[in-house]
């Protein structure tokens, strides 16, 4: 039988039938939707993790020293007591790994805490991200400034009370008025604003221009950190060699330090963007082969259920199959018949379910700060999948019916 006729015979079974093809397929359907929406979100943070979350939070080329991780799991208390009892980075910890570094690369320091800014008309920002930092920092994260300037490097030894605002900061404290030369504060003390950045967008939902980025000597430094206290060591260097040049001078600079001896672990943390990477690379294929996996469930029932629908079609039309086989028709057009009618209606069913999957999954995107993407691949994957679901549903149901004697079959009331 020519494929696109058993199409079309099958077409017109499931309009013949509307209600009983509707429960047929609502299992493949329904796992369809589910497998196309979870997938467009992990696809989506996939995305947006190697594009995107590794650059803004680690940089390029960019080596991180950290007294403790900025993301763990499954950390026992004794391993957090452990990490909490770590030395606290410094500005001399700073000033070693830029002096005894060794390889060519930018080294800046930052640390952060959230607060509140209020101009001098009272108007006030909550929520603000304060970051007290050197002035290689914006260079390092790769900001440039949209209004006004840095600060530069002589301006945070002296500790100078400047401040360079995020776009939604500068926006939301003086609307339309220019910003630059005007005076904040922060947490008691007055900062002339310098420069405002340009709009960095948002990170999981949060922004990344409610911000203020003082130098780290000024009076940002006893807003976030205890005197001479830092939350990070940042250094970029030109390339990926250098970084992991770089990378291994900081481990030894800080060991020594720390005078930590052969053999002993670190107590602290060095961090690139592939270590995030990695990281995330595992948590992925966790996701990739666990969801699919709870999907089979629902695809297994939709099976099971066309399967049985495809049995009662057959025993139903016991006669007009006996009535093709009395006229010339094989055991392999009959076979066939059926299987192009399961495959079609579970084909249909996936259709659906992958409409609806990417209407979810365009949802999930606009609704929340999940960025859900939706991959080509996957649906195509998921109209084989659902074909394939009907093909093995129908084999049972088409071998009965291909089997069937066709005297037998004429007899059958």
């Amino acid at each position: 039988m020519p494929l696109l006729e058993g199409v079309r015979l099958a077409l017109a079974q499931i309009r013949a039938q509307k209600l009983k093809s509707f429960f047929s397929l609502i299992g493949v359907l329904i796992g369809v939707m589910f497998l196309m929406t979870v997938v467009s979100v992990v696809e989506g943070l996939d995305r947006y993790m190697k594009q995107d979350f590794a650059r803004t939070v680690y940089g390029l080329n960019t080596v991180t020293v950290r007294r403790r991780p900025s993301v763990w799991f499954s950390t026992s208390s004794a391993e957090w007591r452990q990490m909490r009892r770590r030395p606290r980075l410094t500005f001399d910890d700073l000033a070693a790994v830029r002096q005894q570094l060794g390889v060519p690369a930018l080294v800046a320091a930052s640390s952060d805490a959230g607060g509140r800014i209020e101009a001098a008309d009272g108007t006030e920002v909550e929520n603000v991200w304060l970051t007290g930092a050197t002035a290689d920092y914006f260079r390092i994260r790769e900001y440039e400034v949209g209004r006004g300037r840095l600060f530069t490097g002589p301006e945070d030894e002296l500790g100078a009370a400047a401040v360079v605002l995020g776009h939604e900061a500068a926006e939301k404290l003086f609307g339309a008025l220019d910003p630059i030369g005007r005076m904040v504060r922060i947490k008691g003390s007055s900062f002339r604003v310098i420069g405002v950045l340009e709009k960095q967008g948002s990170l999981f939902g949060m922004s990344l221009d409610n911000r203020a980025v003082a130098p780290a000597r000024s009076a940002i430094s006893r807003m976030v950190n205890p005197h001479r206290i830092i939350d990070e060591i940042l250094i970029r260097a030109t390339d990926a060699q250098g970084m992991a040049r770089a990378l291994l001078a900081a481990e030894s600079i800080m060991r020594a330090r720390h005078r930590l001896r052969p053999g002993e672990s670190n107590d602290f943390e060095i961090e690139t963007a592939e270590d995030s990477m990695s990281f995330w690379t595992r948590i992925s294929r966790i996701l990739y082969v666990a969801f699919p996996g709870l999907v089979a469930i629902a695809l297994v029932v939709g099976g099971m259920v066309i399967m049985n629908i495809m049995l009662v079609s057959v025993a139903e039309r016991t006669r007009e199959i006996g009535v093709r086989k009395a006229l010339g028709a094989r055991r392999r057009d009959i076979l066939l018949q059926v299987l192009i009618e399961s495959a079609t209606l579970s084909g249909l069913g996936a259709m659906i379910g992958i409409l609806l999957g990417v209407g979810l999954a365009q949802l999930v995107r606009a609704a929340s700060p999940l960025p859900a993407a939706i991959a080509l691949h996957w649906i195509g994957a998921a109209a084989l999948l659902g074909v394939g679901v009907g093909v093995l549903a129908g084999l049972y149901p088409a071998a009965r019916a291909a089997a069937m004697d066709p005297i037998v079959a004429l007899r059958h009331e």
